[in-house]
């Protein structure tokens, strides 16, 4: 089973966090269901930008972004090539490292 990686973040997890996930599993349902409170305002379903990441190894083994996630990552805070919304991106058979940003362009946090 493939593992994600999950980088440092100052407040949804500072030690960082190793998880399993199933090929199929997005990132985002990956991180929350292991205690990783990452944003998600639009409940996933690809019309917002809080759930941003930056996918810093394993990136091509991700499903291909659709036109609507690029054009809502055109929107998103420090987009780089490494850039996907953990909504979107569906993890296959490949480990993955990934830094959440630690801004999030959201008028409200919704907590989760």
């Amino acid at each position: 089973m493939p593992k994600i990686i999950f980088l440092p973040h100052e407040e949804l997890c500072p030690d960082g966090a190793v998880v399993e996930a199933e090929p199929g599993t997005t990132i985002c349902d990956a991180a929350l269901e292991n205690g990783i409170e990452i944003e998600h305002a639009c409940e996933k379903s690809c019309a917002c930008t809080t759930c941003h990441v930056w996918v810093r190894e394993g990136f091509d083994s991700l499903n291909e972004p659709s036109e609507e996630e690029e054009d809502m990552l055109d929107k998103a805070w420090g987009v780089d090539m490494d850039s996907r919304l953990s909504c979107q991106a569906v993890v296959d058979g490949e480990d993955l490292v990934v830094e959440i940003p630690k801004y999030t362009i959201n008028m409200v946090s919704e907590n989760h």
